[in-house]
């Protein structure tokens, strides 16, 4: 069973809740004040960025897959046929 030193505890906590749910709210408010946000036209720049750079990287795994499995292939007929 709690002792009533740690029932008084649990109240305490429990009563101050309210308060630092106030407390943290504000300080979330006070913190997106101070954030500067990319202008539409650089989210634009860097999305293009984005999605040319994921395309590039997957033809050049893509010819990198092509090359390997060629040579994997080319070099177990070769063996298969020895």
């Amino acid at each position: 069973m709690a002792t009533a030193v740690e029932q008084s505890a649990i109240a305490t906590t429990l009563r101050s809740w309210p308060e630092r749910i106030k407390a943290f709210y504000n300080d979330v408010r006070t913190e997106m004040k101070k954030v500067t946000w990319p202008a539409r036209k650089e989210v634009q720049g860097t999305t293009t960025v984005v999605i040319i750079t994921v395309f590039l990287f997957g033809l050049y795994f893509w010819l990198v897959d092509l090359a390997i499995s060629n040579s994997l292939e080319r070099m177990l007929h070769y063996l298969s046929h020895r």
